[in-house]
Order: C-alpha cells, then sequence, then structure tokens
C-alpha cells in the first residue's frame, strides 16, 4: 500500500460499543492520519447525527455511510441529510452509502417491505437523489416514487455528496458502475476483488471502496466470534451468492443445509478455518498491514479498515487494528 492510498476506518464492526466510542476512535483515526469514517445501520445508531458528531471531533475526515438501507427513507429525505452533512463539512466529501439491504433489516427490523426489481429499484432512487441534489425544482414520476415539485432548500457550495452504492453480486456491481461514483465492497475475499472490479467496469469507472475486516488479537480466541459473524450473512442469499463465487459454495450449502434443519451448531462448524481467515482476518500486526495492502494490490482505491474488537480488552484491539493499518 503506497503513501498516497486513502485509508477509511468503519464503526460497523463495533456499533454495539455505544456512539461515544465512535467519537473517540474518530478522534484517533484522524490523529494516526485516516482520511475517511464510515459508519452503517440497522437498529443501533443513526447515520447521519453520528456523523455530525465526528464531524464535530474529528473534522479532516471525509464523512460516509456504509450502508444505508434505502427502503428506510425516501430519496428526498435522504438528499436532505446529505446536504445537510455536507454544508456542516463544506471542504470534506460527503459519502452517500446506499444498498437495497435486506430483508431481515427492513421487513423483520423495521416493518418495511424489501420490495421487489432491486436492481430497477437502485435505479430510480440514485436517479432522483441526484436530481434533488442539484438544487433544481423536481418533478418526478417513477415506477417506485412520485414527486411533484420537491426543492432541497439548503444552499449548496460546490462540494455535494457522492453516492456510493453498496454492492455484491453482478448486476448490482455493473449499475454501480454505470451510475455511481463509488462502489463499496463487503464481505470478500482480497482474492475476490478482481472479479468484482471486472463487473464494476462493465458499467463505468466508479471508484472502488471495500470494507477489509481485520482485528490485532489471537486469532483462536477469535475464531468462534468470526464463524458466527460469517454464518450470519451466509444465511441471507445476497451474500451467500457472493461467498459461493469467491469459493465458498461448499461452506455456504453446508451452513445453509444445517441452518434449515436449526441445527445452529452445525452450521457454525461448517464456517471452515479457510473461510475465515480469508474474510475476517484476525492475527498480529504484520498480517493486519498485508492483508489491506492484498486488498489495494487487487484493485481496491480506498481500503476501508473494519476493527473487528474479539479480544480480551475490545477497545484495545481498536486501537492496535488502527495503529497496524498504517504503521
Amino acid at each position: 500500500m503506497t503513501t498516497a492510498t486513502p485509508i477509511g476506518v468503519t464503526f460497523a464492526g463495533f456499533m454495539p460499543l455505544a456512539p461515544q466510542i465512535a467519537l473517540d476512535v474518530a478522534r484517533e483515526a484522524e490523529a494516526l492520519g485516516y482520511s475517511s469514517y464510515w459508519t452503517a445501520e440497522t437498529t443501533g445508531p443513526e447515520a447521519f447525527s453520528l456523523l455530525g458528531g465526528v464531524a464535530g471531533v474529528a473534522p479532516s475526515l471525509d464523512l460516509g455511510t456504509g450502508v444505508l438501507a434505502l427502503q428506510l427513507r425516501t430519496p428526498m429525505v435522504t438528499a436532505m441529510a446529505a446536504a445537510t452533512l455536507q454544508a456542516m463539512v463544506p471542504d470534506r466529501d460527503v459519502l452517500l452509502g446506499i444498498g437495497i439491504s435486506s430483508p431481515v433489516v427492513t421487513q423483520q427490523w423495521h416493518g418495511v417491505a424489501y420490495g421487489e426489481r432491486p436492481l430497477d429499484h437502485v435505479r430510480e432512487y440514485v436517479a432522483l437523489v441526484r436530481e434533488c441534489l442539484s438544487g433544481e425544482s423536481v418533478t418526478f414520476e417513477g415506477d417506485f416514487y412520485s414527486v411533484k415539485r420537491f426543492r432541497l432548500g439548503i444552499r449548496q457550495g460546490e462540494r455535494k455528496p457522492k453516492i456510493v452504492i453498496g454492492a455484491l453480486n453482478p448486476g448490482m456491481l455493473a449499475l454501480a458502475g454505470e451510475i455511481a461514483d463509488g462502489v463499496l465492497l463487503n464481505y470478500l475475499p482480497a482474492s475476490h476483488v478482481p472479479w468484482s472490479i471486472e463487473q464494476v467496469r462493465k458499467g463505468g469507472d466508479a471508484e472502488v471502496y471495500a470494507y477489509v475486516h481485520v482485528g490485532v488479537a489471537d486469532r483462536e480466541a477469535a475464531v468462534e466470534n468470526a464463524r458466527k459473524d460469517l454464518f450470519s450473512y451466509a444465511v441471507v442469499d445476497a451474500y451467500a451468492r457472493n461467498f459461493e463465487r469467491a469459493g465458498f459454495a461448499d461452506e455456504v450449502a453446508e451452513i445453509r443445509e444445517h441452518h434449515a434443519a436449526k441445527d445452529r451448531e452445525g452450521a457454525l462448524a461448517a464456517v471452515s478455518d479457510r473461510m475465515v481467515d480469508a474474510i475476517d482476518v484476525v492475527g498480529d500486526a504484520a498480517l493486519v498491514r498485508s492483508t489491506i495492502e492484498d486488498y489495494v494490490t487487487n484493485g481496491v482505491d480506498h481500503p476501508i479498515v473494519m476493527p473487528l474488537p474479539w479480544g480480551e480488552n475490545r477497545r484495545q484491539v481498536i486501537s492496535d487494528t488502527l495503529a497496524a493499518a498504517v504503521n
């Protein structure tokens, strides 16, 4: 990884540790020379209010959402939120990461329909967000949204939020390349990055961001946490297809077979060491550093460290991981 490569950190891996920890880590990351700070949004901290707090304590960092479930906000509200944040940090990038999410997040946790035709939905959502961010009057009649004379009431400078699409599978990767400023990859080994970028380039030249799951900790003590983490995604169809394509088809089949039989222990045991060590990488500082370099070598423009706080002192693991990534 060259010194010119920007590097980010995400709160996504340690959201249960509370918003104040998010701000502490932002200060720490800024002092270490990180360039961006990201947060996910599921049932914990709300993304834009948290990033507003980060802007106050670490004003040099670009701010990203990675990612928002688009079903939970209208495009107009999303444009309002992103423009508000951009107005607070006029000299930094706001990286508006959105995605189609999953039925668990949208339907089970938030009571909002997941919907159909995800590619069409994302295309229309992004188009409408862009129109709203233009500052012009927007009248729009689509398959998913209908708007009459909406005008964003925030004065904007030259810098506007960039739109980043979270994508895993071929159609969404190509769509991100076509209509977005960036694409955010997640839950994939470094070896799967070139294939993913190949799909993106079928659509266009979007910048490639990727969450890199790493932790400076004892690997043996952390491996069960890694198995639980990967199991929870392997039972989601979109992630399962991504894992299969990345070379873990046997593991996915066995995990899902045990899960269908309500055999959680068997499903966890089916998450192989090979899968763990390729995606949720835990070890010493040198391993963390080389793992991030592998993602960059394979084509990632902007790696984003997701510290895995799987140690006796979880806060210390985060600090050690942040330091290892840049030293």
